[in-house]
């Protein structure tokens, strides 16, 4: 019977039809979600719902019902398809799992982002970011997109392995680009894991990709395990890694190389792309905003030193970097990486006035919800303002949400802020950086928010 038939389910307002049926909608086009999300906030308001395939799909845009799904219900809940789905890559890390499996790896992984631990790649952070800007020539054109790209897999490369970029980590970025730009094909072929094996040119070039991926991973890992040593970086601290709340009965407390494989990948994917989309897009609205950019430029002066008087920033200088890391929250604001979220319901679940059955799909965007004018006052004006501890105190909780939350919140998310400010910091000592296009860039909605295409930038001394 479906939930329509039933009177006991109460679905919130939406579409009459399966999705399919709006195929030539302007607001229904494959790969851009976004477009979705839009006209159901549009038409609908905070809560709406839709069916695709049978499947009851609800869209929320209201931070209580974020904070039902996320927090106060968050037992009745699981991954949903399009992430479980990321398991062929990713297997059981703590992006794809569910409990009780994700509270066990999430355990034994906190030690490596203790606050201590991550403070210690601040001088690497800084170190890498200077190098890089040290690099560019007064008035060139660069990517900033792909500059960005570099820079944070340098940073992941020396903060995950301990290592310069060697052909090791490039293998490792080329194998997982190539997997993301498979990743539409990934999501919508209907039980791939079952498929894995026939030769499918979407499947085979996917399974040759990973295979070689496995293979590089897989003996960083044996290399670390045999060193025996705590190189400083996050696979020795992952290697290192104990479950303190294991029974006694368990034999193994820590984590086996097939799951610190898939941590590994999970936080270069997470920890990567996203910091890097989060410094594209700042650098290109600082370009569009050049009072802020003056203000910026004010903060670092002052903390750092202006002319030969300029330092570069230290850990002890980032709890001063206030107004830096206000704009930063303002860039992931307009533009979150991590830019929408799902979970799927295992039990009935009841949102106000609605009940929704159990195997129903719940999504929220970040993008759409930060963009919201009842929370954020004429919301596509640039302004780091809008993040002072005031101005927070007075939004809802999940009015902003850049890195999730609730007990799956991004276990990283201590490490992107630094790594964004300093960064930011370190770069805007020297340069301005100025749009070089006269047309506004595009979004283009994949794992992350990316930039549609090259995002030119002039680069100008200071």
């Amino acid at each position: 019977m479906t939930p329509r038939a039933n009177s006991k389910w109460n679905l919130p307002p939406g579409l009459k039809h399966s999705l399919p049926f709006y195929a030539n909608k302007p607001w229904v086009k494959l790969g851009e979600p976004i477009l979705l999300f839009e006209h159901l906030h549009r038409t609908y308001g905070p809560i709406a719902h839709y069916r695709f395939m049978g499947t009851p799909i609800v869209f929320l845009n209201d931070p209580e019902y974020i904070r039902e799904i996320l927090i106060n219900q968050a037992p009745a809940f699981v991954k949903e398809r399009t992430v479980r789905r990321m398991k062929v890559l990713l297997g059981e890390g703590l992006i794809t799992s569910d409990d009780p499996i994700h509270l066990r790896q999430r355990r034994i992984v906190a030690p490596a982002f203790h606050r201590q631990r991550i403070a210690a790649y601040a001088d690497q952070i800084v170190s890498s970011a200077a190098a890089h800007r040290d690099r560019w020539q007064p008035n060139e054109t660069i990517d900033i997109s792909a500059s960005m790209m570099s820079l944070s897999l340098e940073i992941i490369a020396r903060t995950l392995f301990n290592t310069e970029v060697t052909d090791d980590v490039r293998r490792i970025n080329e194998e997982v680009n190539t997997i993301m730009d498979l990743y539409n094909f990934l999501v919508v072929f209907p039980r791939l894991e079952s498929f894995l094996h026939l030769p499918i040119p979407g499947v085979i070039k996917f399974r040759r990709s990973r295979s070689r991926l496995d293979a590089v991973v897989n003996r960083l890992i044996r290399e670390h395990r045999a060193a025996g040593i705590d190189k400083g970086d996050l696979l020795s601290m992952l290697i290192a890694s104990r479950d303190d709340q294991a029974s006694l009965t368990e034999t193994q407390q820590g984590m086996s190389d097939e799951q610190i494989r898939d941590e590994v990948l999970t936080i270069f994917l997470a920890g990567y792309e996203t910091v890097a989309n989060a410094l594209t897009w700042t650098w290109y609205l600082l370009s569009q905003n050049p009072e802020v950019e003056a203000k910026l430029h004010a903060e670092i002066d002052t903390v750092l030193g202006a002319g030969t008087e300029a330092r570069l920033p230290t850990l002890a200088d980032y709890p001063n970097l206030r107004y830096t890391e206000q704009v930063f929250a303002e860039s992931m604001r307009l533009y979150p990486p991590a830019w929408a979220m799902g979970r799927m319901s295992t039990k009935p679940i009841t949102l106000g006035p609605y009940r929704i059955p159990p195997g129903a799909h719940f999504f929220f965007s970040q993008y759409i919800m930060h963009r919201t004018a009842e929370y954020f006052p004429d919301p596509l004006r640039f302004d780091p303002d809008r993040h002072t501890p005031a101005n927070k105190a007075d939004r809802p909780r999940f009015a902003y949400f850049p890195f999730g939350g609730g007990g799956r919140q991004c276990i990283g998310e201590g490490f992107a802020w630094m790594e964004g400010v300093l960064a930011i910091a370190t770069i805007a000592q020297h340069w301005r950086l100025r749009y070089a296009d006269t047309a506004p860039p595009g979004v283009q909605a994949k794992i992350t928010l990316r930039p549609d295409g090259p995002l030119r930038m002039q680069i100008l001394p200071r």
